[in-house]
Order: structure tokens, then C-alpha cells, then sequence
């Protein structure tokens, strides 16, 4: 008990220093790089001060909050309107450039795992990139509505993927799997309306922002019941974690204010506590060693993540984006880091994915946390005093 504590306790550590240095040192690194670094310094190849088997349900949960605020902020009717069907077709010409590139990587001996790789080259950050494209007013208009479509798909696609390729035997099980917790979701959905006037209800709304926080409460048993589902199943936790967001959003038909506030609750749960104990306990788990030996393989998936998941928007908003908003789509959708650490974790935990690669895309990613956006804000800036 006392061993769990002290891991803990400086994992928490780390995790309150990181926003003190971000301010303190305005050098333009986001949080999640940080709070990855400060993971690796504690960890077993370093100071050796915390002991990441200690940590593992808090950053399980982590992940979970991670992706539940993912489908939560995923405006429902957003991916049936143009926005959404650009967002998918760039998304599909990023999984078959994926394809291509990694089969070559294969053929020459540079990967042996095929799926998770590919799949990690066709993400896009919409959590870590939310935050900073708030604070420069880059989500209003039209670009922003693009950008949020960008990431949302960017999420979910390679969200399903996982559930289907890494999940269960990666088989049509994954699939029927899928469905019945699809369904699950449907149902739960409904919920609330089989409820809606009664005394139950009432209890429950009057309870929301008192002691009780009946809501909140709610939500967070929403949460574990996805996990528990999908793991029952055989499928990732975040696949559960996504649709219980999705529910989520879907089943709060309250006031915007009310809506909002429940997020401002679960935004202080899962930043404040669970979701920086996911990203320093990946640090903890990080391979440096590797990435040390053969920095030239950080470096290629840095340049792939580019090449793959971002410039395809040249060619799929060249008529819709200015050739400005465009180059910023660019950069921003090829910024991935939290769906690479949770695939990379996936994969090793499963033998599908070998430990360096996995370092190495980590690295990159959180690489690209670091220097994509920059880019794109300079890109925007520059356009700004152009025009």
C-alpha cells in the first residue's frame, strides 16, 4: 500500500509541475509532451522512483476518460454534412497510403507489424489539438467546423480499426463483437427516455450539483460499464470508452449550460487526476533505450505521419479551403499522440506491435504534439499579415 502511494505521489507529482513549467517556460511545448518526459525521468530507465505496475487501473481509466470526452465532444450530426464527408475521404486516402508505405517498410525488413503501424500513421490528435486551437479561435467558421471534422474522424476511424484488427482473435468475432456493443449503446441511449418525468428523473436532476453529484455519478458508471463491455467482448477499452461518450452526448438533451457544466466536471476529473497518470505512466513504460540506438526510425515516422495522414488535405480541400487553410490542415492533421500511445500499448500488450517501433512512434508522435501546430499557427499568422 505504501509502495502504490509513493508511485502515486510522484506521478501526481509530475503531473502538477508540468502546466507550472508550460508557464513558466513559454517555449511553445504542450502539456502531454511534458507530462511523457516527466514519465520517463521517474521511470525504470532513469531515476527509477515509481513503479508503473502500480499505476495500471488509474491509467486505464485514464485512457477511458480520454476517449469518452472524445465521443462526447463529437458533434452528432457533424460527420453527415460535407465537413464530415471530406474528413472521410481524407481519411481513406491516408489508410491506403498507409498500406502502401508500410508494405514497403515490410518488404524491407524495417517493420514486422504491419497493422498497428499502419494504423498509427492515420491518426489525428483532436484532444491535444482542442486546447490550442481554442485559445488562437481557429474552431469558428468554416475551417474550424473542417478541422474538428478532421480529428473526429481521425479518432474514430482508427478507433474502430483497432477494435477490429487488434481486438478479440482480429476476426469476423471483432466484428459481431462490435455489434452487439454497438447495440448495447443504442439501447443505453434510450435509457433516459424510458425515465424522462418520472419521480427517478426528477431525484436525479435535482441532485446534479449538490453533494450527490447524481449526474456525474451516472456518467462515470456509463464510462466503466463501456469498459467493462468491451472487455468482455474481447475489444479495446477505448472502443468502449468512444460510444459511452457518444452515448453520453447523445442521451444529455438538457440545456446547453447544464451540458456544459457536466463537461467543465468531467474536464477537472480526467485532467485534473486520471488522464495525466495515463500519458506519465506511458512515459514510465516508453522505450528510450531503443530510440537512442536508432534515432533514424523516430525520424522516418515523424516524416510518414506528414506525408501520410497530412498531405492528403492538399488535395482533398483544394477547392473548398484557401491554399492557406490548407497548409494548415496540413499540420494539424498530421499531429497524433494519444491514440499512438494507447495503439502502441495495445500492440505490445498483445505481441502484435515490437517494443522499439513502438518507442519510436510514441517519440514521434509526441514529437509532432511539439512542432506541427507551431507550424500551422506560423503558417496562419504569416497569411494574417499577407492579407
Amino acid at each position: 500500500m505504501v509502495e502504490q502511494l509513493e508511485s502515486l505521489f510522484v506521478v501526481m507529482l509530475v503531473a502538477a509541475l508540468a502546466p507550472l513549467i508550460v508557464k513558466l517556460v513559454p517555449i511553445g511545448i504542450p502539456q502531454v509532451v511534458l507530462l511523457l518526459v516527466g514519465g520517463i525521468l521517474i521511470g525504470p530507465e532513469m531515476l527509477d522512483i515509481a513503479e508503473r505496475s502500480h499505476l495500471e487501473l488509474l491509467s486505464n481509466m485514464g485512457l477511458g476518460f480520454l476517449f469518452l470526452l472524445a465521443g462526447f465532444e463529437l458533434p452528432p450530426l457533424l460527420l453527415r454534412q460535407r465537413p464530415g464527408a471530406l474528413a472521410l475521404r481524407g481519411w481513406a486516402i491516408s489508410v491506403a497510403l498507409a498500406i502502401l508505405v508500410v508494405a514497403v517498410l515490410e518488404s524491407v525488413g524495417f517493420v514486422k507489424d504491419f497493422v498497428p503501424v499502419a494504423l498509427a500513421l492515420t491518426t489525428t490528435a483532436l484532444g491535444t489539438l482542442l486546447p490550442i486551437l481554442r485559445d488562437n479561435d481557429m474552431l469558428s467558421g468554416s475551417f474550424g467546423q473542417h478541422i474538428f471534422a478532421v480529428g473526429a474522424v481521425g479518432e474514430l476511424g482508427p478507433v474502430l480499426a483497432i477494435a477490429i484488427f487488434l481486438g478479440a482473435d482480429g476476426s469476423w468475432r471483432s466484428v459481431v463483437a462490435i455489434t452487439v456493443v454497438v447495440l448495447s449503446a443504442w439501447v443505453a441511449a434510450r435509457v433516459p427516455a424510458w425515465f424522462e418525468g418520472t419521480r427517478i428523473a426528477n431525484i436525479v436532476s435535482a441532485t446534479s450539483e449538490d453533494t450527490t453529484q447524481s449526474v456525474l455519478r451516472w456518467t462515470i458508471t456509463l464510462l466503466l460499464g463501456g469498459l467493462l463491455i468491451t472487455a468482455d467482448f474481447g475489444l479495446d477499452i477505448v472502443l468502449g470508452a468512444f460510444l459511452a461518450g457518444m452515448v453520453l452526448r447523445r442521451t444529455d438533451s438538457r440545456s446547453d449550460e447544464a451540458e456544459w457544466a457536466l463537461l467543465g466536471k468531467l474536464d477537472a476529473i480526467a485532467y485534473g487526476f486520471f488522464i495525466p497518470i495515463f500519458f506519465v505512466s506511458s512515459g514510465m513504460g516508453l522505450d528510450v533505450v531503443s530510440i537512442a540506438e536508432n534515432p533514424l526510425r523516430l525520424l522516418v515516422f515523424f516524416l510518414l505521419m506528414l506525408a501520410v495522414r497530412g498531405l492528403p488535405s492538399l488535395l482533398v480541400y483544394r477547392r473548398t479551403l484557401t491554399r492557406s487553410e490548407s497548409w494548415q490542415m496540413v499540420f494539424l492533421a498530421a499531429t497524433g499522440l494519444p491514440l499512438i500511445v494507447a495503439l502502441t500499448e495495445i500492440g505490445v500488450a498483445n505481441g502484435t506491435m515490437l517494443p522499439q517501433n513502438a518507442a519510436a512512434l510514441v517519440g514521434a508522435g509526441a514529437l509532432s504534439v511539439a512542432v506541427f501546430p507551431l507550424v500551422a499557427l506560423q503558417i496562419r499568422n504569416r497569411s494574417r499579415v499577407s492579407a
